[in-house]
């Protein structure tokens, strides 16, 4: 079964075409009301542990290794990735996330790992 997933940073304003908003961020962003982010859910065990996170750093060099340490959390993660999956598919989800890069971030490699195993 192929997932619907899309990938946005929270800090856009929600869109009806959204779906379920799920942040997977560990820390709430900076500056977002609660009420603003209209989430579903905020599923922040999903998230990189801190030393992954502050290991990464944002760091474009780092994003392949950063894919496959966070990828192995995630295979020990199996009830929190579960709780996600229970999401999808009831229908379509958007992974939010803050980071300002928006293609070297969890929520873009949360999304290629819950395809390549949908």
């Amino acid at each position: 079964m192929a997932f619907d997933i899309a990938v946005r940073r929270v800090y856009e304003p929600p869109e009806k075409s959204d779906g379920q908003r799920v942040l997977v961020d560990r820390l709430w962003p900076r500056g977002v009301a609660k009420k603003d982010a209209a989430l579903a859910l905020w599923l922040k065990e999903i998230a990189p542990s801190d030393d992954l996170r502050k290991w990464f750093g944002h760091d474009p060099e780092r994003w392949a290794e950063f894919q496959k340490r966070y990828r192995a959390e995630l295979d020990a993660n199996k009830e929190a990735v579960a709780q996600l999956r229970g999401v999808l598919r009831e229908g379509k989800v958007t992974l939010l996330y803050g980071a300002h890069d928006e293609a070297h971030n969890n929520a873009v490699a949360l999304k290629e790992y819950l395809q390549a195993r949908s």
